[in-house]
């Protein structure tokens, strides 16, 4: 089960491109949180604490309680505009989450047991992680942070695919429900030998 990440957030009274700037200025961010019944709210945060805590990987997977005078609004991360070459974050999206209710979320995933395993002893083999997220869909209440996926047993010539993934409770990957073609592979181990192999005929 995923932790509590609380961030405290004010309402923001005014609004438009000048708004913002005098904002961004006084080392705020400008954001808004939108979705469920309830009409969006704008406010605004501080940008030393979310530049801190945008460098984890919860900001982006986890539900965040957003505290706005003790009054606590669990949303998710939507989306994040950046200055295009400072360290500045320009405005945030957040969507609110109802507990009762199945939600889509992007999480990373943590690959272990990588070095201890066949493949990732043997000198000519070679590792590929193909995806380093999956989208699934639960209930809030079983969000994961992230997913471990262990490769332990991991050889060469092995690949492990979506549907090899333990998952934790109540938590599904909607694209195997699509079929086979959707069940993306998500690690192989090729030797490097056999690489330069298929390169040969082409140098020929």
């Amino acid at each position: 089960m995923a932790k509590n990440h609380e961030i405290k957030v004010v309402q923001r009274e005014l609004q438009g491109k000048g708004a913002s700037r005098r904002l961004r200025g006084a080392g705020q961010i400008p954001a808004i949180i939108y979705g469920g019944d309830v009409e969006p709210s704008a406010i605004q945060l501080n940008h030393n604490e979310i530049w801190l805590a945008q460098q984890n990987e919860w900001f982006y997977s986890s539900i965040l309680d957003l505290n706005l005078d003790g009054k606590v609004t669990k949303v998710l991360l939507r989306d994040m505009q950046r200055h295009p070459f400072k360290q500045l974050i320009l405005h945030l999206d957040f969507l609110r989450v109802n507990e009762n209710e199945a939600l889509t979320a992007n999480v990373p995933l943590h690959f272990i047991n990588e070095d201890s395993s066949p493949a990732g002893k043997a000198a000519d083999v070679v590792v590929t992680h193909e995806l380093k997220e999956v989208s699934i869909t639960c209930l809030p209440k079983d969000l994961p942070e992230s997913i471990d996926v262990d490769l332990a047993d991991l050889k060469a010539g092995d690949v492990i695919y979506l549907s090899d993934i333990k998952l934790p409770k109540g938590v599904e990957i909607p694209a195997l429900a699509q079929g086979k073609d959707h069940d993306d592979a998500i690690v192989t181990a090729k030797l490097g030998k056999e690489e330069a192999a298929d390169e040969a005929p082409a140098a020929e």
